[in-house]
């Protein structure tokens, strides 16, 4: 049976419960399955309550053989999971501790994308996951869309304004000048106060948090959620919610703070979500 109604069955919930059990996602899955959820809800004409259950399981992908590419993966990725509940109701308004504002998907249609998370069998026949090496250049690549698509909704218009010009100085400087022109990096710090990155690796976080000039308070989260449970895959940005909750002391969450999720996951996709702090 699948993981929903193992959860429905231990839980008892009602016979009428619309389940749904999203797998092949990836790291990315857990923003997809919220998005669904909010869409569901949304639907409903005087409202509903949605969970939402991320988890990752390793051992049927454990990898036995003795190739590099392949290895990574055992001693990268954890078990850990995940639960939220999410609510359109009125009622439940002055329950909750967050507000979902924004989720974006972006996905990856490149031959590189799709093969740089990839199950397969070794030269020995082995089966594991393989990790390429260009994994880390085209999570760059589909976050960049990921964020062009989420920069509208979340940044003031000051910081818009800069981005706009850049692309117009780049276009008038290639076409008439024949010289490159470098496209401003929008500063989302001004958007947004806490950032959840996706504990894919160290290199992972270094590469974002120097790509959109990030403190290190910023992805103190995803360092200390690496560091303590793994790659929990799809429920790692949860973990890392829970420490700027409960733990983080360089940069407390206060009411009215915008807190941003970004996520990866094989095919490849980016997912983001923007929640408030009630």
């Amino acid at each position: 049976p699948s993981l929903c109604a193992a959860v429905i069955t231990k839980f008892q919930l009602r016979s009428d419960i619309l389940s749904y059990n999203l797998s092949g996602m990836g790291c990315g899955a857990s923003l997809i399955a919220l998005d669904l959820a909010k869409n569901m809800l949304h639907r409903r004409r005087f409202g509903g309550k949605a969970l939402v259950v991320s988890t990752e399981i390793i051992t049927p992908n454990l990898y036995l053989g003795n190739e590099r590419a392949f290895l990574l993966q055992n001693t990268l990725f954890r078990c850990g999971g995940a639960a939220m509940v999410i609510s359109n109701k009125w009622l439940d308004g002055s329950k909750a501790w967050f507000k979902l504002l924004h989720t974006v998907r972006v996905q990856n249609n490149t031959k590189d994308g799709y093969e740089c998370v990839f199950e397969c069998e070794d030269e020995d026949g082995k089966r594991g996951v393989r990790l390429s090496k260009e994994i880390v250049k085209v999570a760059g690549k589909t976050m960049e869309k990921n964020l062009t698509t989420l920069g509208p909704l979340v940044l003031p218009w000051s910081e818009q304004a800069k981005v706009a010009f850049s692309i117009v100085a780049k276009v008038v400087m290639k076409n008439v000048f024949g010289k490159k022109y470098r496209v401003y990096v929008p500063d989302f710090k001004r958007g947004v106060d806490h950032f959840c990155i996706h504990a894919g690796g160290r290199a992972v976080i270094d590469g974002i948090e120097k790509n959109m000039k990030l403190g290190k308070h910023h992805t103190e989260p995803s360092r200390m959620a690496l560091l303590n449970y793994g790659n929990t895959s799809s429920s790692s940005i949860w973990y890392e919610m829970e420490y700027i909750m409960e733990e983080q002391k360089s940069n407390p969450l206060r009411k009215g703070d915008r807190i941003m999720q970004v996520a990866f996951g094989s095919g490849f996709k980016c997912t983001s979500g923007v929640w408030l702090r009630l």
